[in-house]
C-alpha cells in the first residue's frame, strides 16, 4: 500500500500540490487505516 508521503508526492507530480497532513486527514476521513495497518489486511 501507498503511504500518505508517496500518495502526496503522486499528486504532487500530477499537478495537485497538497501536503502529506492533508493526504493523512482525508484518509482519515475515509476510515482507510495507515499503510502499516493495511498492510497485515
Amino acid at each position: 500500500p501507498l503511504t500518505d508521503d508517496k500518495l502526496a508526492a503522486i499528486l504532487k507530480e500530477k499537478g495537485y500540490p497538497i501536503a502529506r497532513r492533508t493526504v493523512a486527514k482525508y484518509r482519515e476521513q475515509l476510515n482507510i487505516p495507515v499503510a502499516r495497518m493495511r498492510k497485515e489486511i
